[in-house]
């Protein structure tokens, strides 16, 4: 059983980031995940924790969180009409296999070589919320066939290296293809839940290293990360909804890019300095 001292800081600082999480997924209506993987990373290394891997333990325990935050809002959204099963029930098995593909290739690489990925990932998705326009389009419909078969298990796959939802690619790559941003949004919360419980489950069996790791870990998810960020995001969410009605989106939208941006580049030099 950990100590009470341990215990402690860790919790204090879960608490913090799991409210944190939720502000800014009220606020901008984007997933946790984003913020959680690097987050989760920084708390725990601070704590003494890893470094052999911890980054699976934050993607899985991220994703964990992501189950239960996709499943609500799925049903919120669809309960207002906005989701498009058409879209959901067409994309969700090749989503469903690449997560399940990204959950093998995260448990059989090192730290610094995820890190360099988010790292990769997260400036690409920080470099589109500062200039991406809504009138860019690749297309007037979601692509099908071939189209599909390869563009589905690539955003699971890479969702699962990075740790989040279906937020931060899918809501881009429907709006490149025509969807309405409500209907997007409503329809990628259904991506976060395809990608998140096969995902989790694959990370729950495999056991990964048990050197070093924070306590009340169980396979690779941490039980304590994802418990307090759950419970935290059902009370802070709401405060970010409230303060984005009186805030410029725009403005709020560019700001959320350079921190992602600068968290994105934070990792890469934790990934090649040590």
């Amino acid at each position: 059983m950990p100590e009470l001292s341990e215990l402690v800081p860790m919790l204090a600082l879960i608490l913090v980031i799991g409210g944190f999480a939720g502000v800014i997924a009220g606020l901008l209506g984007v997933g946790g995940g984003i913020v959680l993987v690097p987050a989760f990373y920084f708390a725990f290394e601070g704590l003494g924790y890893g470094p052999e891997g911890l980054m699976q333990i934050c993607l899985a325990t991220s994703l964990a969180t992501i189950a239960v935050t996709s499943l609500r809002s799925l049903l919120a959204h669809n309960r207002k009409g906005a989701v498009d099963w058409e879209i959901l029930k067409g994309w969700a098995p090749g989503i469903g296999i690449g997560a399940a593909l990204g959950v093998v290739a995260a448990s059989g690489l090192r730290g610094e070589v995820l890190m360099v990925i988010f790292a990769v990932l997260g400036l690409v998705v920080g470099l589109y919320l500062a200039f991406g326009r809504p009138g860019w389009r690749l297309g007037d419909a979601m692509p099908t066939g071939l189209g599909r078969a390869v563009t589905g298990p690539v955003l699971g796959f890479l969702s699962v290296l990075m740790g989040i939802g279906g937020g931060s690619f899918g809501v881009p790559l429907m709006s490149l293809y025509g969807v309405a941003i409500h209907r997007a949004v409503a329809t990628a919360a259904g991506f976060g839940l395809v990608i998140a419980v096969p995902s989790v489950i694959g990370f729950l069996l495999v056991p990964g290293s048990t050197e070093n790791r924070p306590p009340f870990t169980l396979g690779q998810v941490n039980l304590v990360g994802f418990g307090v960020v759950v419970a935290m995001t059902l009370i802070t969410t709401p405060w970010g909804v409230k303060l984005a009605h009186g805030t410029d989106p725009v403005r709020l939208k560019r700001l959320f890019a350079v921190f992602i941006i600068l968290m994105a580049l934070n990792m890469a030099r934790k990934a090649l300095t040590g």
